[in-house]
């Protein structure tokens, strides 16, 4: 008797662990297998040469944040906006939500026990009766013959899991933005210091042709040249200070908190560096990018789905039984012969629904094709954010190495201009010349610098930067 009852409930186990869902298959990657020889672009720039030469970089997912921003400022204001920032704290809660359902979900594979305990009093004809109980194990237990609460089970853990990596990718978005704001704030710290220096300069200059028109060693043509070129970097420094002002409001908004007094300081954007990381190949994105993760969990999501439509066509199997002990006297509650039980179960079968369950199932058919599409788009996306940063560090590096040779070149023709204006041999336009080409110059430099820096905060998130990193 004892091995039949085990092997019923083997029986029951076995029937029960088996769901209708598809089989999954990741879909094909829509992407080439490696990156462009050279960041797709021709012929290999010094920074490229630089990469042969230095033993191969670390994967970006495996860089923690601060070994990769290492600017202390900096790093303190991202430890900031990860205990403060209210959109990485509403994904936190999502987190927490759907974790939640996940358990839900797990416990309706499992019987539901209840105890009860009740008193009665009747009264009719007269007469008063009085019945007391206790049900002590009112059990109720679908029977998961078909999968549909497993599938549903599988479907709110796969929903789970694409929320927590939805979280680490505000995470890594977080920590790209805070970094991006701060050089942001220093570039234009940096622009205000060369505008503030050149209006200095030009003021001087017109006061010292306004001296000289007025003792006749100049032209009245050369005061309003140089009044107009003060007036116009008058102009930029406004911007600057606005553009500075702004910038960090941009901050306050992103920690989610003041910025501390005294922490920011100007000057760091030049001496700003940030270690070089490995994109390794296209195919790593799939494990290594969040978003990407949070795509392929979607699609899981909706894979389980069908195969809880697909058992909506099945019957359900519900048990319902109780157990516990009934009298008509208090004290006799638990005597002999008090016993009683019952065992009811019901089958639910589907037979006219018109359509319901086949439009269901299609419903679900086509929202995995739908995911199967948004997982593709989102390794197209992530492709083409790292094969645009991967150009952008290529040429970035030349392009900033030619911008200070253009700022040595153009201060060097000012400083002859300068000389050959107070020697008499120039006019006073090719000093102007040489004035607005310099400060061209200063302004290119930093805002080429500035893109530097951001396209390898991009380069680094595109990858996935931070994803192995532990919780800050």
């Amino acid at each position: 008797m004892k091995r039949r009852l085990l092997g019923s409930v083997l029986c029951i186990i076995g029937l029960c662990s088996c769901t209708l869902e598809p089989d999954y298959k990741r879909p094909a990657l829509p992407v080439v297998s490696a990156w462009s020889d050279a960041a797709g672009v021709a012929g290999a720039s010094s920074a490229a040469a630089a990469d042969a030469a230095n033993p191969p970089a670390p994967l970006a997912a495996d860089v923690d944040w601060r070994t990769f921003f290492q600017d202390p400022t900096l790093q303190q204001l991202i430890g900031l906006a990860l205990d403060n920032n209210r959109d990485l704290r509403v994904a936190a809660l999502n987190v927490a939500q759907y974790e939640a359902q996940y358990r839900i979900a797990r416990s309706a594979l499992l019987p539901t026990i209840d105890a009860t305990g009740a008193v009665d009093n009747t009264r009719a004809l007269g007469l008063t009766s009085k019945e007391s109980s206790v049900t002590l194990g009112e059990t109720s237990w679908e029977l998961d013959f078909f999968g549909r609460l497993r599938s549903l089970k599988h479907q709110a853990l796969e929903q789970y899991l694409a929320t927590d990596a939805s979280q680490a990718s505000t995470r890594i978005s977080l920590i790209a933005t805070v970094a991006t704001d701060y050089f942001q704030w220093l570039a234009d710290q940096s622009l205000l210091e060369v505008a503030t220096a050149t209006a200095e300069a030009d003021r001087q200059t017109y006061e010292v042709n306004l001296k000289s028109e007025q003792i006749g060693n100049a032209s009245m043509q050369d005061v309003r040249q140089a009044e107009s070129e003060y007036a116009s970097v008058r102009s930029s420094l406004i911007a600057d200070r606005r553009a500075v002002a702004q910038d960090l409001n941009n901050l306050v908004a992103v920690i989610g908190c003041p910025v501390p007094d005294g922490l920011l300081k100007s000057g760091a954007l030049d001496a700003a560096q940030l270690p070089p990381v490995s994109a390794g190949v296209p195919s790593d994105l799939l494990t290594r990018r969040p978003d990407i993760l949070e795509a392929e969990h979607t699609l899981k999501a909706a894979n389980a789905n069908v195969g809880a439509a697909r058992a909506a066509f099945f019957p359900a199997i519900q048990l319902t039984a109780s157990a516990g002990t009934a009298s008509t006297a208090l004290s006799g509650l638990f005597k002999a012969a008090t016993g009683a039980w019952t065992f009811a179960p019901t089958v639910t079968m589907p037979i006219f629904d018109y359509g319901n369950n086949r439009a269901a199932l299609d419903v679900a058919k086509i929202q995995t094709q739908i995911d199967v599409a948004n997982y593709e788009k989102a390794i197209q996306t992530a492709f083409k954010e790292v094969a645009n940063a991967l150009a952008g560090r290529t040429t970035y590096v030349d392009q900033v190495a030619s911008d200070r040779e253009y700022v040595s070149a153009s201060t060097h023709y000012d400083e002859l201009a300068q000389a050959r204006y107070r020697a008499g041999t120039d006019s006073f336009l090719v000093l102007l010349d040489a004035e607005r080409t310099l400060y061209t110059a200063r302004q290119q430099l930093v805002n080429d610098r500035f893109a530097e820096l951001s396209n390898l905060i991009t380069l680094y998130k595109a990858l996935g930067g931070g994803w192995a990193s532990p919780a800050a």
